[in-house]
């Protein structure tokens, strides 16, 4: 640990810093970009910056869950009716209809008191690694959300940052490019926890049921936990694609899922997510379920009631009907932008069952290198492959998440570089 030494009435006062934290290289991939694209405007202000880089959505609230809000808004005003600190696992009329409507409806044998209602998967992406040991070795994708890796970089378990591969030397990465269909193979060592995202996040590509079945198999088979990050499920297009880990066989027993509203719902400003733990995971007699009850009842006062009258209103005959037609929305321009860059002739993948494109970079050009090229010739942000693991150099994101007129206009500039 670093110490901080401070001078004070003749003897040294010393209090130690988390130098994990020291072992992450600058600055979140997304805060990175936020300061280019800042200091790109501050130099050009007359150039129309078309943003398609981070995931954040575009389209406002649907009016039944609006509706719902105004509900709990007014419940909040009367002494009858009015509510405090939520539960930790989330109120039992969320948890309930998520049970029902996202799991039982498909075959999942998922119950209401294994659902953790929380303000966003991010946090539980990040949080979830709480649940393991130090010494516990960690598999990722690569490329990756960054949240998984820097979450367990910053509780110690990743070892050095190696500048030369871009990776943490006790960080097993699994590549996924063009090669293997964007599909992880198992890893070669011995691993404990497996981070997998399908659809995924990057590079867009969904996970057939039979091969998400042998990821199953895998970790029942070698004792692991597979961390299953099913955010933007409800993109998926293509029959044949499990919505949830819990469609396999063996699931209960080795995988925690994650779940969001901000892509679903269009809830990024307004937060809420959910994580699944079934109470058949276990490691010998100790149950995941209760030591995520435990530290949830520790470290969490739960999300607003207010938020969580919004989330049971996207699973209403309305609610369903327009948040169906926004994803819809979305799915165009995901069309849109990967038909357009194919015709314009760039290798292009993802866009069918998830709303992000993956593009390989003209004439070898790096990511980052093509981020400034599209930034300072066409007024486009996307995001860098690099950014995601060294698997994602090359590469280059883009988000259907922006207007149907601005996925229009990205294309036409890009087309006329």
């Amino acid at each position: 640990m670093s110490a901080c030494i401070y001078r004070k009435k003749g003897f040294d006062t010393m209090f130690k810093v988390n130098e994990n934290f020291a072992k992450l290289p600058g600055s979140y991939l997304f805060a990175n970009i936020a300061k280019r694209v800042s200091a790109f405007q501050a130099e050009h202000p007359e150039k129309e910056i078309i943003r398609l880089g981070i995931g954040d959505v575009t389209q406002p609230i649907a009016p039944a869950i609006i509706e719902a809000m105004h509900k709990a808004v007014d419940e909040m005003g009367h002494a009858e009716t009015f509510h405090g600190y939520a539960p930790e696992q989330g109120y039992e009329f969320l948890r309930s209809i998520i049970a029902k409507e996202d799991f039982q409806a498909n075959g999942c044998d998922i119950s209401a008191d294994e659902i953790f209602i929380s303000d966003g998967a991010k946090c539980d992406c990040g949080n979830i690694q709480e649940l393991f040991s130090l010494d516990s070795v960690v598999a990722v994708c690569d490329p990756v959300y960054p949240v998984y890796v820097d979450s367990n970089v910053m509780a110690g378990r990743s070892g050095l940052y190696n500048s030369e591969t871009s990776r943490f030397d006790k960080i097993v990465y699994m590549p996924c490019t063009a090669d293997n269909g964007f599909l992880p193979e198992f890893p070669k060592e011995h691993v404990d926890v497996i981070y997998l995202c399908f659809p995924n996040n990057p590079t867009g590509e969904a996970i057939k049921k039979a091969d998400l079945q042998a990821w199953v198999d895998y970790a029942n088979k070698n004792g692991a936990v597979i961390i299953f990050d099913a955010a933007y499920e409800a993109y998926i297009t293509e029959e044949g694609i499990p919505h949830s880990i819990y469609e396999c066989e063996g699931a209960k027993t080795c995988a925690i899922e994650l779940r969001s509203f901000s892509k679903k719902a269009g809830f990024t400003g307004m937060r809420l997510g959910f994580a699944v733990i079934p109470k058949d995971l276990k490691c010998g007699d100790v149950s995941l379920n209760a030591m995520w009850m435990r530290r949830q009842g520790s470290k969490y006062n739960g999300t607003p009631y207010i938020i969580q009258r919004a989330g049971e209103a996207v699973y209403s005959p309305e609610g369903k009907t327009q948040v169906a037609e926004q994803i819809a929305r979305y799915m165009k321009n995901a069309k849109t932008i990967y038909t357009g860059l194919k015709d314009a002739g760039f290798t292009v993948y993802g866009g069918v069952n998830s709303p992000y494109i993956w593009l390989k970079t003209p004439n070898d050009m790096k990511s980052w290198d093509f981020f400034d090229f599209l930034l300072n010739n066409a007024g486009i942000v996307g995001t860098p492959g690099a950014g995601f693991g060294p698997s994602g150099e090359g590469y280059f994101r883009i988000t259907a998440f922006g207007t149907y007129e601005n996925s229009l206009k990205a294309l036409d500039r890009i087309k006329n570089l």
